[in-house]
């Protein structure tokens, strides 16, 4: 049987204000990897740019981490709704499990919902201003963005619970950096599709392997991610295929010119996630074991984009 790894519900006393519950819910450590994105993006389109609109940049990077948020928020209703949440005993605590603020009496549901639909509407309008700034590409990234955001976790479109949540991920994640891009330069350029894909890689690999101490408790709330799906033995070759392929695409970038050479300074950050592939081997049925693994993959995902990004700017 899993250890439990639940921690005790947060002191209340520490939590009177409103505004501190509501900060909980959105899980803000988490979204550092949003921040890395869109700094790759700024990195990539220049000074020049970037000083002429850097309103704009700034506006787009709190509109990002505001849908991060949002997204975060939605999951956790989504989990509470569908029971996974509740039933999580093996969760991973702060990394799996969600912030579990509706389960420690924190915030009700209702409020949880009201938060998710507050963020996205910030999103929305900002976005809307954006757009009106600087075109139909933001436009479309924009709306991909919230839709899939939006429908990640909620009904009816659930999409991780069908097995989509990877793709998901990838697909936010690359576009992230491609609508910095757009904002500041007016369209997206092949090379920064292709700095772009390894991050997208690197955040579907960690959701992924971050669905291994929830796999129980999602199974039970009818959860049919790939790690549901998949035996553990088999689904762990899951990970090893996402940031093989984060390694590759970033070496074929760098191979067909589209990044500098330079950019093979990053090789070494996939030391983490082989290492964490390790573990993952070994202990795909033993999520108290897993810890090392999923801190190791949090912290490739998150150094990719600011050490690329630091590589363009030179």
């Amino acid at each position: 049987m899993p250890t439990a790894t639940c921690p005790p519900p947060p002191d209340r006393s520490r939590l009177d204000g409103r505004a501190a519950r509501w900060l909980l819910a959105t899980r803000p450590a988490f979204l550092t990897l949003t921040l890395g994105g869109v700094l790759l993006g700024i990195a990539g389109s220049g000074v020049d740019a970037l000083w002429q609109r850097w309103p704009q940049a700034a506006l787009a990077l709190l509109l990002a981490l505001l849908c991060h948020a949002a997204v975060n928020v939605i999951n956790d209703v989504a989990d509470h709704d569908n029971g996974s949440d509740a039933a999580n005993v093996a969760r991973q605590f702060p990394f799996t499990g969600g912030s579990r603020v509706i389960q420690n009496a924190l915030l009700s549901r209702h409020d949880m919902v009201r938060l998710a639909q507050g963020l996205f509407a910030l999103v929305i309008a900002g976005g809307l201003l954006l757009v009106w700034l600087s075109g139909p590409w933001l436009l479309a990234i924009g709306v991909i963005g919230v839709l899939l955001g939006w429908g990640y976790s909620a009904p009816p479109l659930r999409l991780n619970s069908r097995g989509l949540g990877e793709a998901c991920v990838l697909l936010c994640f690359t576009l992230l950096p491609l609508g910095a891009q757009v904002l500041l330069s007016g369209a997206p350029s092949m090379a920064m599709l292709a700095a772009a894909l390894p991050y997208g890689l690197l955040a579907a690999a960690l959701l992924y392997i971050n669905q291994f101490p929830d796999r129980d408790a999602d199974a039970l709330a009818g959860k049919r991610h790939w790690v549901v799906r998949l035996a553990p033995q088999q689904a762990r070759y899951g990970y090893l295929l996402l940031v093989t392929l984060a390694l590759l695409s970033l070496l074929a970038a760098i191979s067909a010119g589209l990044l500098p050479l330079r950019a093979m300074l990053l090789l070494p950050l996939w030391l983490l996630p082989a290492r964490a592939a390790v573990t993952l081997w070994h202990n795909a049925a033993q999520p108290a074991r897993l810890r090392p693994a999923l801190i190791q993959t949090i912290a490739a995902a998150n150094l990719y984009p600011l050490a690329l990004a630091a590589i363009l700017s030179c």
